[in-house]
């Protein structure tokens, strides 16, 4: 395959979208997309499709049968399902994309469906948010496939990408590891600060966290870790349930990481808090709210 011409998105949320634009501006005219939520012609992501002039499919099998490449952009829950919905459709040798944030086990579930049809798979995870480095944000490729495919990616934007490891799972098993971290501070930060704004204390806290971390602006980044948690706190929580298994799949209890998932879900209840700039009073607009809330 000397380059890539047609691409296919699986699902079209916040990562497909973004892709797709990127890939516009890279001159791929043809574009296809599929996504579950394509039903409701008023979702946000049909009408994100049409704004976008990317071909809206019928189905996830005529999405994917002129594709060189398939990017796989659904929800965690669904990443081996979307993977089976297109065995068989595929073209021999295109390339499928996994950038969803799942467990090694689930990869390698995925690019057994995907290899053993005639398709190529390429693992890949997305080391940050993907604003504002879009199709340049830092990833890992991984499987035997990476490195044919690294080059193509480059000609697409993937300025961030580099081949990880030719065995399917260490790549994501990098990103699930960071997630217990990352997800995990935001869970924590939301608990405590939330809790000392209830006592009285939330200065002291953060006043503790600077000499801890003399490094770190600690007041600006708990806003912001926190926010994060508001506005995604649904895809975060379903991506600690995969860091859980990941986990689960090392030998470990994930306590952590199931506990973080339920904190991630209880947030995202508040995606309108987010909006508030100033630390205390968007705790103060959170806490008023759980209070109101609680039976």
């Amino acid at each position: 395959m000397s380059g890539i011409e047609r691409i296919c998105l699986l699902g079209f949320g916040e990562v497909g979208q973004t892709l797709a634009a990127d890939f516009q501006a890279a001159g791929i005219t043809q574009l296809s997309a599929f996504d579950v939520l394509f039903k409701d012609p008023a979702s946000a992501c049909a009408r994100a499709a049409v704004e976008t002039n990317v071909r809206v499919a019928k189905s996830a099998e005529e999405a994917v049968a002129t594709a060189d490449l398939v990017v796989s952009a659904v929800t965690a829950a669904q990443d081996v399902a979307a993977a089976r919905s297109v065995v068989g459709a595929m073209k021999p040798g295109a390339y499928f994309l996994d950038v969803n944030s799942v467990s090694p086990g689930v990869k390698t579930q995925a690019a057994g469906l995907i290899d053993g049809s005639g398709a190529r798979y390429v693992e890949a995870v997305v080391m940050s948010p993907i604003h504002p480095k879009r199709v340049g944000s830092p990833m890992l490729f991984g499987g035997r496939h990476a490195a044919a495919f690294l080059p193509l990616a480059r000609a697409l934007g993937f300025s961030g990408a580099q081949v990880f490891s030719d065995q399917i799972g260490r790549a994501s098993a990098a990103k699930m590891c960071r997630s217990v971290m990352i997800k995990g501070m935001e869970a924590l930060l939301t608990e405590s600060l939330l809790s000392a704004r209830h006592y009285g204390v939330e200065s002291t806290v953060i006043d503790s966290l600077r000499n801890l971390f003399p490094t770190a602006d600690w007041s600006t980044l708990a806003r912001y870790m926190i926010s994060r948690s508001f506005i995604h706190g649904k895809r975060r929580a379903e991506e600690m349930r995969e860091v859980a298994r990941t986990v689960e799949e090392a030998g470990l209890q994930p306590h952590m990481s199931a506990a973080c998932a339920e904190r991630q879900d209880w947030a995202a209840s508040f995606r309108d808090a987010a909006s508030i700039e100033d630390l205390d009073a968007m705790l103060d607009a959170v806490l008023a709210r759980a209070t109101a809330e609680k039976p």
